[in-house]
């Protein structure tokens, strides 16, 4: 009989929590609203108690997050926007209270893990997965190891080019302004058209737009880390006309530097949605919880 686990994807709005085995066998699943760290990590543990025995839990968290298992604040989340999160130690309550092995990483790599067990990056060793929503967020495995460093990827907050007379938007970062997120997130979005996307017509301008500024984003992080592929999910990429267009502003922009038959040839299987679709952080946080017994 194989091993249960439990997952959560820690997000701004919700926690989801799940307990399975794999891609075939993700059984009972509860969303918890995030409201403050206290009542809502007593709901998610009161949830797993009541679960069978499981072997490990895995935890894919909005951040920024510790991820040095050598730092006194391992496992907490750090310095976030998110209100009253700040300094929540989400790893050492969870695993003090149910007392297995804890999985933890940040809910976009959390997301590429499940990619790469079981969705769209299965037998690659390089890929990166971009989130493009109510916040942008990257992650990805390099060398077939999840991407970490001094922090952790921060591919939301890079610097692009932004051509102040053709969009006089401000961005809507409240660090950076007209950071990427700041510039091509859902809610730059509807600060600068004054409509949600979902509700904006499929040829409406904001559309270009937003091709542009992600094949800006994409070609820097081609040319950076010379990823296998490119795997992008969150809202905004639920509109079907992005991909396509991504695509070919993409090429254009790298005009034909990167000699590499998978962009020139074949950016169709490139740049691509997940696999797992909205199913791909909580089968991540499986898989980190997996991980977790591997290396304990």
């Amino acid at each position: 009989m194989s091993s249960l686990y439990g997952a959560i994807e820690a997000g701004g709005t919700k926690f989801v929590c799940a307990v399975g085995t794999d891609l075939a066998d993700l059984k009972t699943i509860q969303y918890i609203p995030t409201t403050n760290p206290g009542e809502t990590i007593d709901k998610v543990i009161d949830f797993f108690k009541r679960q069978e025995k499981l072997a490990a839990i895995g935890i894919g968290s909005f951040g920024p997050v510790d991820l040095d298992t050598r730092s006194s604040s391992y496992g907490y989340i750090t310095a976030t926007p998110k209100p009253q999160w700040s300094h929540t130690d989400l790893v050492g309550i969870i695993g003090h209270a149910l007392k297995i092995p804890v999985g933890f990483d940040t809910d976009v790599n959390a997301a590429a893990l499940g990619e790469y067990y079981w969705g769209a990056s299965q037998g690659l060793n390089n890929f990166i997965y971009l989130t493009i929503g109510t916040g942008i967020g990257g992650g990805g495995i390099i060398n077939g190891k999840l991407m970490h460093g001094l922090v952790h990827p921060e591919m939301g907050h890079i610097r692009i080019p932004h051509d102040k007379q053709s969009d006089p938007y401000i961005g809507h970062c409240p660090f950076h302004g007209d950071c990427f997120e700041g510039l091509a997130s859902g809610p730059a979005i509807e600060q600068r058209w004054g409509k949600r996307g979902e509700i904006l017509s499929p040829d409406h301008p904001a559309w270009v737009l937003e091709a542009h500024y992600l094949a800006l984003a994409i070609t820097n992080f081609i040319c950076t880390l010379s990823p296998q592929r490119v795997i992008i999910g969150g809202g905004v990429m639920e509109q079907k006309q992005m991909f396509p267009m991504l695509r070919y502003r993409v090429r254009q922009s790298l005009n034909n530097y990167i000699q590499a038959k998978e962009i020139l040839e074949d950016i169709e299987h490139y740049i691509v949605p997940p696999k797992l679709g909205k199913q791909a952080g909580i089968l991540g946080a499986i898989a980190l919880a997996k991980e977790s017994i591997k290396n304990s």
